[in-house]
């Protein structure tokens, strides 16, 4: 057995540490067991415009999550098991595909439960060629040990911050320990990337090294996203990205609940957050613009590009975003 693969005996990959023997077949918190399932691989055009670009990000889909949102929009994958198991050699296998389609980078969507996988397919895809930079799309809820094993060969960061309050995050996602997992994971994050050179970004705009930060604005939270951007100015300054995200969408469960997260953001909430952006001083910050809050933004769990090469719809995902340098 590899010995990455030994982080499934008594899986503490994530900030559970369930210690569910997942080579066992025995599911963890996150919902897998160790056999490697993705939903979805196909080119994505609504990232941050460094990381769609005009060609996409190649965007893997894991199964599975660590967290359990109650607003979350990738239910179908993150709690209900949707997604194809496939071995290690067929994810390498994707990620070069995806570079044939002219991918900017390798995005892996939600990955950490399956790090040990991801690192043995990338690689194997290096070792095959592979030039593309490869992008670990987080919710923040990360293990130091976890970031470690995965800067290996991640080169981009693309993270959420999520809450700043420890009752919320208990409430809306089962994990009070969440805003001090999340400082620690962006601080090791952070240092990943200067160890690597620090920020890269193409002639052509597109980021080959460094990190963003993410945060999704919800409604009637305006203060705690604003204690957000205070932690994340505190801890990196301007040594990340910072793009707030106004797409919150309440999915049936939200609806059904009723109160503050049954509605969208209203444009007065959204504009308090990025006010408060601009007067800490961020320097490179994005913004959404409007029309984003629709279901139609979340792509379809297929298996497109699982079982073998396809080509994903193309649109122009770009238009939905701004962006304000200093």
């Amino acid at each position: 057995m590899p010995n990455l693969m030994r982080a499934y005996e008594q899986c503490v990959l994530c900030p559970r540490a369930c210690k569910a023997r997942r080579l066992e077949g025995k599911a963890g918190v996150c919902g897998s067991t160790s056999e490697l399932r993705v939903a979805r691989a196909a080119l994505h055009f609504w990232e941050e415009p460094p990381i769609s670009g005009e060609s996409g990000s190649g965007a893997i889909f894991f199964s599975g999550c660590p967290l359990r949102c109650v607003f979350c929009q990738n239910h179908r994958i993150s709690s209900e098991g949707q997604g194809l198991k496939i071995s290690v050699g067929r994810l390498a296998k994707i990620m070069l595909e995806l570079e044939g389609q002219g991918a900017l980078n390798i995005n892996l969507v939600t990955p950490s439960h399956f790090a040990p996988h991801v690192v043995e397919a990338a690689r194997l895809a290096r070792k095959e060629g592979l030039s593309l930079p490869f992008l670990c799309n987080t919710s923040g809820y990360e293990s130091p040990q976890t970031i470690r094993m995965l800067s290996e060969v991640v080169d981009v960061w693309l993270t959420d911050f999520k809450y700043a309050d420890s009752s919320l995050a208990a409430r809306l996602s089962g994990a009070p320990d969440y805003p001090q997992v999340a400082t620690t994971a962006l601080d090791l994050m952070v240092k990943s990337v200067k160890e690597r050179g620090g920020r890269l970004i193409a002639h052509s705009g597109a980021m080959r090294r460094g990190v963003i930060v993410r945060h999704l604005v919800l409604p009637g939270e305006v203060a705690d996203s604003c204690a957000v951007l205070d932690r994340v100015w505190k801890l990196c300054g301007n040594a990340v990205d910072l793009s707030i995200m106004n797409q919150y969408t309440p999915n049936e469960r939200c609806r059904m609940q009723g109160g503050p997260l049954a509605r969208a953001l209203s444009d007065e909430e959204y504009e308090i957050v990025l006010c408060h952006a601009d007067d800490l001083g961020f320097e490179r910050l994005w913004w959404q613009q409007g029309g984003t809050v629709s279901e139609s933004y979340v792509p379809e769990f297929d298996a497109t590009g699982v079982r073998g090469p396809e080509l994903a719809d193309q649109s122009d995902a770009n238009e939905n975003w701004a962006t304000q340098l200093r």
